[in-house]
């Protein structure tokens, strides 16, 4: 039943947003992701429960900090809204294969929070990386076996190990142009391709490229950014990752003429 698959992860991504918006503020600042409690930046006072339902309490507040006025950036609901579509979009795709769906709603999550890091900070940190492997990989196992799909398992480990030897050639040639950090999630992007097919893989992968290639060209084109400035990589990884999860069935069919 995708629908009902869809509405119950749309839900509960909106709650794991909220938790993420916590994890994209404190992690580049190396504060805990669990103590103290959700406060204000700005007065630091503890936010109540009511204050911390996604989307509704902002919307609710009008952007404004209950208690001393400063406002909060729209890019917290923003965060939460995205990750309630993505993870209902997950639902609905994984819906016939529910025993792999943790594995990759967990998977989504750290897309969703490595991206926006990336984009404030030029880094994608290991402490974000490295728990999201560590969760995301023995769900897909547990998933894989459950699902009798070992073998895909088998599958996604190669195109994880692909996808990381060439990332890290790219590296070791332009290391400028390709971090380390996008070399580590590579390996992330190209178990969770993998998974579903080999082709997944390569179409996964060059749609990030495809659509970094294309933001940055545009970005130049209109004087927003230096040829020389280095663009964050993770969030076009990421995105290109997401699209041939979801809907890339069609264009790997058309590809092989199935």
């Amino acid at each position: 039943m995708p629908g009902l698959s869809a509405a119950i992860c749309g839900l509960f991504g909106l709650l794991i947003g909220s938790f993420l918006n916590v994890v994209i503020w404190r992690v580049p600042r190396n504060e805990s992701i669990v103590a103290p409690p959700s406060h204000c930046p700005s007065c630091d006072t503890r936010l109540a429960a009511r204050d911390n339902v996604p989307v509704l309490s902002w919307v609710l507040l009008r952007g404004k900090c209950r208690y001393c006025g400063v406002g909060i950036s729209a890019r917290y609901p923003a965060v939460e809204l995205l990750t309630g579509l993505l993870f209902a979009a997950v639902g609905a795709r994984f819906a016939d294969e529910a025993w792999v769906l943790p594995a990759y709603l967990a998977f989504t999550a750290g897309l969703v929070a490595l991206s926006v890091i990336d984009l404030d900070t030029f880094l994608l940190p290991n402490r974000v990386l490295y728990p999201v492997g560590f969760i995301s990989l023995p769900l897909l196992l547990a998933g894989s076996a459950l699902e009798g799909e070992i073998g895909a398992f088998g599958r996604a480990l190669g195109g994880g190990a692909a996808a990381f030897a060439v990332f890290y050639v790219i590296h070791i040639i332009s290391p400028r142009g390709m971090g380390f950090g996008d070399v580590r999630l590579s390996f992330l992007l190209g178990c969770f391709l993998g998974w579903i097919s080999w082709l997944h893989v390569f179409f996964g992968l060059f749609a990030g490229f495809l659509y970094g290639a294309v933001v940055g060209v545009a970005l130049i084109a209109l004087g927003r950014h230096e040829r020389r400035k280095h663009i964050p990589f993770g969030p076009f990884l990421a995105a290109g990752a997401m699209t041939f999860i979801l809907v890339g069935q069609p264009l790997v069919d058309a590809y092989t003429g199935t």
